[in-house]
């Protein structure tokens, strides 16, 4: 057999010199000594078959707590209620944006228009709502909400996660969302209060 050619053998002792060198102190990108580091994100109860992350800020209380109290989540709440409370919220807010960015912004139609295209956004998404029940729930069927916590406490599944439900849901979210659209509208237009933008 041919003897290794001198550059073979300089690159093979550069190489066991370069690992037993990194094995011995292995040092950071900046050359500092290298420091262990602890893993802060994991999976969620310790298995990885959940597909959820645990990380510092998805288990702080504080962010459970929040997270618990959204209408999406309040699983004891009626789904009309639910719906309402969605709604108002995105009616109430969707008023200013086409108020202030609509094409007749600089007219004295500017409320009026802005209104009622944040009416013809809820009754759109209202649509939508209605149009993801169908698809997702059969009618007369369970819930497919777990019935157990990540701990294994048993729970009543959520009620919006059936057709009934849902239709509840969109139904209270058309209520409540036309019902903001009119309530900025009326506060804005109607009030004519002085307020700072407007």
């Amino acid at each position: 057999m041919a003897a290794a050619s001198p550059m073979a053998s300089q690159l093979k002792s550069s190489f066991t010199s370069s690992i037993t060198r990194g094995l011995i102190s292995p040092k950071g990108i900046s050359g500092a000594p290298f420091r262990p580091t602890y893993q802060v994100i994991q999976p969620i109860n310790g298995d990885p078959f959940i597909g959820s992350l645990e990380t510092p800020v998805t288990s702080s209380p504080l962010i459970a707590w929040y997270l618990s109290n959204l209408p999406a989540y309040r699983t004891a709440v009626n789904p009309l209620l639910r719906g309402i409370e969605v709604g108002l919220a995105h009616g109430f807010l969707l008023v200013g944006p086409f108020v202030k960015t609509g094409p007749l912004r600089n007219t004295p139609y500017a409320g009026t228009a802005g209104s009622l295209a944040a009416g013809g956004l809820v009754v759109i998404l209202s649509i939508c709502l209605t149009i993801y029940g169908i698809s997702s729930f059969k009618e007369g069927e369970p819930s497919t909400a777990p019935g157990l916590t990540l701990t294994g406490r048993k729970k009543d599944p959520d009620q919006l996660q059936t057709a009934d439900g849902w239709a509840k849901f969109t139904g209270g979210f058309f209520f409540g969302g036309i019902s903001g659209v009119t309530w900025a509208y009326f506060l804005l237009y109607v009030l004519d209060l002085p307020y700072f933008v407007k």
